[in-house]
């Protein structure tokens, strides 16, 4: 009989935002399944999720490079999978750890749809988890959206006259990764007067958190795990 396959996101960092179903799906599965760089084997989701994990629990790290190689990365996806399908096949549970919600930004997808490529007998079941932003939000009383606004949710690695043009249309945006293209996402914060009000959150929910209103004269880049939540002045709340 063949295992399943467990999508669980831990949240956005702390132990005790996981939801109830996660915890009971960590308690029950025999593998953990985390990803992690190949320069680096640190795992926030495995940090995380270890205060629930069974203490006979198998751990499983799963490489996926920081590269955008199609090849490169198609490579590490179908290896990931094969592993995967090797402890399915075996018989036993794996829960594959992420950080936020699995179906947002994150590896899983990858592994997801390369498992159902290669092995579509396997079963999969995910578990959402609360994200960052939300996480953000409920630590500085943000309304993220109401009535008939809208909220968008975008990579801060398109460019500049691309997050420019979304900022435009949004009445709240989130803005994830906000790291690494910080220089371009500050411009287009800028072109849409929404530099001086956005939130910039770091390590939400974890202990190295900081969160700030205002991106305006914010020195250097703020670190990997960075999020920018923007409200459009002209929103009008309720309408």
């Amino acid at each position: 009989m063949n295992g399943t396959l467990y999508g669980v996101g831990v949240g956005p960092g702390a132990p005790d935002l996981l939801t109830l179903r996660a915890v009971n799906v960590l308690r029950a599965v025999d593998v953990i399944l985390a990803a992690a760089s190949p320069r680096n084997d640190y795992s926030a989701a495995l940090d995380t999720a270890r205060p629930h994990l069974r203490p006979d629990a198998r751990l499983l790290r799963l490489e996926f490079p920081m590269t955008r190689d199609a090849g490169v990365l198609r490579e590490a996806w179908l290896k990931a999978a094969q592993a995967a399908r090797e402890v399915l096949e075996g018989g036993e549970s794996a829960a594959f750890l992420t950080i936020g919600d699995p179906l947002i930004y994150s590896t899983f997808g990858y592994l997801l749809r390369t498992l159902r490529e290669i092995a579509p007998h396997l079963p999969v079941e995910i578990v959402p988890g609360i994200t960052s932003f939300q996480a953000a939000a409920a630590r500085t009383g943000t309304v993220l959206c109401e009535g008939g606004e809208s909220l968008r949710i975008l990579p801060g690695i398109n460019g500049r006259d691309n997050l420019a043009a979304e900022l435009a249309g949004a009445d709240t945006a989130v803005i994830l990764k906000a790291y690494r293209n910080f220089p371009g996402i500050c411009e287009a914060l800028r072109a849409t007067e929404r530099l001086a009000d956005g939130l910039l959150a770091s390590h939400v929910e974890q202990p190295e958190e900081r969160i700030r209103r205002g991106v305006d004269g914010m020195d250097g880049t703020p670190p990997y795990m960075s999020l920018i939540i923007s409200r459009n002045p002209a929103a009008k709340p309720g309408q």
